[in-house]
């Protein structure tokens, strides 16, 4: 089912879904399985290309080489800008952290200070996907992978939803008002009996 709030196509999973990342659990595997980069917006490449003095020490060198020779993106088959990879599955601004846990070099040197950009926007946004529809408008949709396992366990366990969990990112692209709109609408739904 799907449900829209001002021009954005929900996914009703979203509302539905339990969900909370559980590092410790899945090692931060989203950020180095897969045959592609993270999705990006072209703001968001050069917001990167403007971030890489702060985070170059912390790539790897095989991501220094990759990033050396094409850039830190590339056009996807689809024709999708995406984050460089490294062997065909390593986004190139991963790195390991003292406890072996797959991190985002972007992320870390944004909550370090050093640079003003957290992440790409498809990043923070995950399990949901974000998808351009017609005349702007633009759909939501959950995407169901066997390494976040962990993560639907810890949701049920802690009682948070994907857009809950979600609720900084979701504010982050669409705006307080938006999301508080979203809140609204799966409140009503659930008092409608139309979701659980």
């Amino acid at each position: 089912m799907i449900v829209e709030v001002d021009r954005v196509l929900v996914s009703t999973d979203i509302l539905t879904e339990p969900f909370c990342c559980d590092l410790s659990q899945c090692g931060g595997q989203c950020c180095v399985e897969g045959d592609a980069g993270a999705p990006l917006k072209m703001d968001e490449v050069m917001a990167i290309e403007n971030s890489l003095d702060a985070v170059w020490p912390r790539l790897t060198a095989g991501a220094q080489s990759v990033i050396d020779r094409q850039g830190v993106a590339y056009s996807d088959p689809e024709g999708d800008l995406v984050t460089s990879i490294v062997n065909g599955r390593d986004c190139a601004f991963a790195f390991s952290g003292a406890d072996g846990c797959c991190l985002c070099a972007l992320e870390q040197a944004y909550i370090e200070g050093l640079i003003g950009f957290r992440k790409p926007i498809s990043c923070a946004l995950y399990p949901i996907r974000e998808v351009s529809l017609y005349d702007g408008m633009v759909g939501l949709n959950y995407n169901r992978w066997a390494v976040c396992k962990g993560a639907i366990e810890n949701g049920r366990r802690l009682g948070l939803t994907v857009y809950r969990f979600l609720e900084a990112p979701l504010k982050r692209r669409f705006g307080s008002e938006w999301y508080e709109q979203l809140k609204l609408t799966a409140d009503e739904m659930k008092r409608q009996g139309i979701i659980p």
